[in-house]
């Protein structure tokens, strides 16, 4: 048994949502999954600018560093901040010293300035989606590492589902979508169906009705905390990774959960299958091999030690040679730095929310 671990991936995150703690309430109490993306999560989006998203990004990727993640896919929205948002998270990402995967999750929801809930399949795709899509392909031309981004099905147009298909078999990279999280995404599988690559990262898949090809992201903690179901990882014919959704990016917490719930489900499960979906995110990410985190515990390579040990703390991170944390501390950037102009751009967004 060993103190050190390769970094970890974290395999789905909303890094702009690092400055969403401590948010005002929303204006009306949500009692459905829908009427949490109304009132909170897409009124977020939409006060985002490019400075929010940047100390967003920092925040929450300095955070991941110190939980020995070292890797982040991240899905970005930001409908009245679009050009230039990937920039911005990869800048913030690359300043830590976080590898990243990125894209800009396309929807049909905005029309102008106002915001639909649900989208004709049959509509037109509008302007704000096709800015969407060419801040991912910018973003890609440019040298970034990332996928096409997609909201949901369900906020999404069938042209605008296979432009974002064809965009991405031309650039060689998956679609990252979010797929039947809620009810409301129900049909996802039946349009996504003769869509969907090996490449593509499907993320949640909780009321998914059929198998589609693609890599799932399961996110234990917040389909909990949307109260939206169980997603049944283990049944899953395709590899299985762990993501946050945006909840931090603790990924040996995330994993641990990730094996209660499971437990919870089936009483034959062990901590193996949850490791397993954890090491998955290598895929990704194959630098984070020669990663070395050092943890507080000298079992931190066990699954079994891990599911039952909570408080593992990672004490230090070595990249390409370069200790990026040393004794819990970064060593490469002002914690306090990041704190301080984090907080300051979180006061300036709770301020647009209240």
């Amino acid at each position: 048994m060993s103190f050190t671990t390769n970094g970890l991936v974290c395999g789905h995150h909303h890094l702009y949502s690092s400055l969403a703690r401590g948010m005002p309430a929303p204006p009306q109490t949500p009692n459905s999954f829908i009427s949490v993306l109304e009132n909170v999560w897409w009124r977020l989006d939409a006060v985002l600018d490019l400075d929010i998203i940047y100390w967003s990004a920092a925040l929450g990727a300095a955070e991941a560093l110190l939980n020995g993640t070292t890797a982040i896919i991240d899905h970005h929205e930001s409908p009245f901040a679009i050009e230039g948002s990937l920039d911005a998270i990869q800048s913030a990402c690359d300043m830590v010293g976080v590898s990243s995967n990125l894209c800009y999750g396309v929807t049909d929801r905005w029309v102008g300035q106002s915001m639909q809930t649900h989208v004709a399949p049959s509509s037109k795709m509008s302007d704000e989606a096709r800015r969407g899509l060419a801040e991912n392909e910018r973003f890609l031309k440019a040298g970034g590492r990332g996928m096409i981004g997609v909201h949901a099905a369900f906020t999404c147009s069938d042209e605008t589902l296979e432009t974002a298909a064809d965009l991405a078999k031309q650039h060689n990279v998956g679609v990252h979508i979010h797929v039947a999280e809620g009810p409301d995404d129900i049909d996802a599988g039946s349009r996504l169906q003769n869509l969907a690559e090996d490449n593509w990262l499907i993320v949640h898949a909780v009321h998914l009705d059929q198998q589609i090809k693609g890599t799932l992201a399961h996110n234990p903690r917040s389909n909990m905390n949307n109260s939206v179901g169980y997603a049944r990882p283990s049944r899953w014919a395709h590899d299985v990774i762990l993501g946050t959704d945006g909840i931090g990016a603790d990924m040996l917490e995330e994993m641990r959960l990730a094996y209660v719930r499971h437990r919870e489900d089936d009483i034959t499960a062990s901590p193996d299958s949850a490791w397993s979906w954890l090491q998955n995110g290598e895929k990704f990410f194959p630098e984070v091999k020669r990663d070395v985190v050092t943890w507080s515990y000298d079992n931190a390579d066990s699954p079994w030690h891990v599911a039952f040990t909570p408080g593992i703390r990672c004490l230090s991170v070595v990249r390409d040679g370069r200790v990026l944390v040393e004794d819990g501390v970064p060593t490469q950037f002002d914690m306090n730095e990041i704190r301080t102009k984090a907080a300051e751009a979180a006061r300036i967004l709770h301020e647009r929310l209240a």
